[in-house]
């Protein structure tokens, strides 16, 4: 009796973690670019996402967006805020707030972040109410340099009682939703004010 409760149970979430599953699941049409997106579980625990995303901008354009570290809010749909940023010798030490859904109150995120020689961006964790953060944005010229490839590798852990299964949900749907946000901006750039 008891295992088909346990069925019986199992069967009444399946639907929902399909419509969870396919909401954060891009479709692909015939004409489907080469980009992907992984996400999943760490068995050290936390999440890892590896990424290819083709930018309809040079790498120069989209280096120049994902280091424009006051404006880093913009680029995603979760609520978050720089407190202090400090830049020197070529790092910027990003202090930022973020507020999630599946997380009560504020999430405090120090990291530090610096552009290499070889095109990429890395972000390591320095501090706040993560375990982990370590993120590399690798970008490569395309079309004669119009466009960019950019590889994306994010690893994080957060200091939470949410299951890691639910954290990799959430981090797909909001990576799709990053990238999606970052390819507007780069297509329409954004006017700055003179100085």
């Amino acid at each position: 009796m008891r295992s088909s409760g346990k069925r019986a149970g199992l069967g009444a979430l399946l639907p929902f973690l399909c419509v969870l599953y396919c909401s954060t699941t891009p479709a692909l049409g015939g004409d489907a670019v080469p980009e992907f997106l992984d996400v999943h579980t760490d068995p050290a625990g936390g999440v890892i996402a590896t990424a290819r995303v083709l930018f309809p901008a040079s790498p120069a354009t989209v280096q120049s967006l994902l280091t424009d570290f006051p404006r880093w809010p913009e680029l995603f749909e979760t609520r978050m805020r720089v407190v202090d940023l400090q830049i020197r010798n070529g790092v910027a030490t990003t202090d930022l707030r973020i507020e999630h859904a599946l997380l009560p109150g504020e999430r405090r995120l120090v990291t530090e972040s610096r552009t290499t020689a070889n095109g990429r961006i890395v972000t390591d964790l320095v501090g706040g109410d993560f375990k982990r953060y370590h993120r590399v944005w690798k970008l490569s010229p395309m079309n004669e340099g119009r466009e960019t490839s950019a590889d994306f590798e994010l690893s994080v852990a957060i200091e939470s009682i949410v299951p890691d299964w639910l954290v990799a949900m959430a981090t797909r749907r909001e990576l799709e939703t990053h990238f999606r946000i970052v390819k507007e901006k780069v297509r329409v750039p954004a006017v700055r004010p003179e100085k």
